[in-house]
C-alpha cells in the first residue's frame, strides 16, 4: 500500500486565514491532534491542538499566530512503511501526503492506517507468533526460514526491532502453524533464543472483539 492509497476524505484542511478559533474547532470535530494548513493548494504545515493552546488570542488568523509550522509530509508514491515511520517520528495523528510538486493529496489518519495493516492477510491470517532475540551478527532471516519450512510451516511476515543502547535485536515471525511446539524445538536446536511465543487459542473470538473495540474508540 502506498500514500495515495491511504488517503482519507474525513481529514479536511484548514486554509492560512482561518482563524485558530475555527481550527481548535474542528480539531475537537475530528478527534485528531492535528490538521494540514493550506495556502491555495500548497502545503503550509500542521498545526496541533497544543500549539493553538498555548496561543492566548485564537481570533487571530492562523497566518498571525504561526511564523511557521512544521512540515511533515509524504510523497503520494511513498510506502507504508515510511508513513508510519514518519508519523511514529512526528508524533502526529495525521499524515499530510503531497505530490512531486509539493501540492496537497489529502492527509492519512492513524487511525485508519492501523486498521489497514490489522486487515493485511498475514496479520488476518491464523497462525502463531514467535519472538527470537539474537545479536547482529546472528541475524541470518534465511536460515531462520529454513529450519522453520523444515517443520512443514511458513513465515507469513517477519520485522526487526532494536534498542540502540543494546547490541541485541528482536525478530517477530508470524507463522502460519497455530501449534509452535515443533518449530520452537527446532530453534532451541540451533541455539536461538526464544524470548516469548504466542499461539493461538480458545479466547480468539475474546481477544478480536476486543480489537474491534478499540478501533471503534479511535474510530469516535
Amino acid at each position: 500500500m502506498i500514500g495515495i492509497e491511504l488517503i482519507t476524505e474525513d481529514i479536511l484542511p484548514l486554509k492560512h486565514s482561518d482563524l485558530g478559533e475555527k481550527a481548535l474547532l474542528w480539531l475537537e470535530e475530528l478527534k485528531v491532534s492535528h490538521l494540514p494548513v493550506l495556502k491555495g493548494e500548497s502545503f503550509v504545515g500542521l498545526v496541533s491542538e497544543d500549539d493553538l493552546l498555548d496561543q492566548s488570542d485564537l481570533s487571530k488568523s492562523l497566518t498571525e499566530l504561526f511564523d511557521h509550522l512544521p512540515r511533515p509530509y509524504v510523497k503520494g508514491t511513498s510506502h507504508i512503511y515510511e508513513i508510519l515511520n514518519v508519523a511514529s517520528i512526528e508524533h502526529i495523528s495525521v499524515v499530510p501526503v503531497l505530490d512531486d510538486e509539493e501540492n496537497y493529496l489529502g492527509s492519512i489518519q492513524i487511525a485508519d492506517l492501523m486498521q489497514s495493516i490489522a486487515n493485511t492477510g498475514s496479520i488476518k491470517e491464523k497462525g502463531g507468533i514467535i519472538v527470537l532475540e539474537m545479536s547482529d551478527s546472528d541475524y541470518s532471516l534465511a536460515h531462520i526460514s529454513q529450519v522453520i519450512e523444515s517443520e512443514n510451516a511458513k513465515i507469513l511476515s517477519s520485522f526487526i526491532t532494536s534498542n540502540p543502547q543494546s547490541k541485541k535485536l528482536e525478530l517477530t515471525l508470524k507463522i502460519n502453524r497455530i501449534e509452535l511446539g515443533g518449530i520452537l524445538r527446532s530453534l532451541a536446536r540451533y541455539d536461538y533464543h526464544v524470548k516469548a511465543s504466542f499461539q493461538r487459542n480458545n479466547h480468539d473470538e475474546d481477544l478480536k472483539d476486543r480489537y474491534d473495540e478499540l478501533m471503534n474508540y479511535l474510530n469516535i
